[in-house]
């Protein structure tokens, strides 16, 4: 069984805006928290939605038995520590600079000198890590904080989902984003490595709830939310 205590404890990242939000009078909403309450109704467990505010976070607590299942971007590094499932979703990691920047793609922003913001323990941190050569990554607490940071700092790019970065563009003029996406990000579902035999009874939960038209039906309620 997923687990033996008669609830289910679902790790929510609300760290990435396109899978769970917060609503004012402090619901949880969003493809993710549909997903924890289906599993749960599916297995006949109580549920309990457990917030972090990034990725990262969820990660860290992953040896210390305080969720069941989570939501994140499948990586190797976390694999470690992680069992996940197939991807369910894959989301585009994008660059935002200043609307005169001479940076058109993603070999431009990787140069000597360049300051990049990212959220700490985020998929695109790890990715980036790995990727840019020459620039300086400065990593800030959450991935919220990411796009405000490099505005206010006056940093040379800042890293975050296409969705969000967007959003944030429209509402700040004289940025816009490097269309060009720096990597995939493949959203899956997670259990803690412990649990890795269960892993086989959470894809067969994805697998239906992507033939039911629950991912895409939460996907499409979550952007009318936000």
């Amino acid at each position: 069984m997923l687990t033996e205590s008669g609830r289910l404890r679902a790790a929510i990242n609300l760290g990435n805006p396109v899978l769970a939000q917060r609503r004012p009078n402090g619901e949880l909403i969003g493809v993710t928290v549909a997903l924890a309450r289906a599993l749960a109704d599916r297995e006949g467990l109580a549920l309990d939605l457990i917030p972090f505010d990034g990725a990262g976070k969820v990660v860290d607590a992953a040896a210390d038995d305080i969720w069941d299942v989570a939501f994140l971007a499948i990586d190797p590094k976390r694999a470690t520590e992680i069992a996940f499932t197939e991807p369910y979703l894959t989301i585009e990691g994008v660059f935002v600079v200043a609307a005169a920047s001479p940076f058109q793609s993603i070999r431009d922003v990787d140069q000597a000198g360049v300051r990049v913001s990212v959220g700490r323990g985020a998929a695109y941190d790890l990715h980036l890590t790995r990727t840019l050569k020459h620039a300086e990554i400065v990593r800030v607490p959450t991935s919220a904080e990411v796009l405000p940071h490099f505005l206010s700092r006056g940093l040379e790019a800042g890293a975050g989902i296409r969705q969000p970065a967007a959003a944030f563009v429209a509402r700040n003029p004289g940025l816009r984003l490097i269309e060009e996406p720096f990597m995939e990000i493949r959203q899956a579902m997670a259990l803690p490595i412990r649990q890795s035999d269960q892993l086989p009874r959470l894809q067969r939960f994805l697998d239906d709830a992507a033939v039911s038209g629950l991912i895409a039906e939460s996907l499409s309620n979550s952007a009318e939310n936000g």
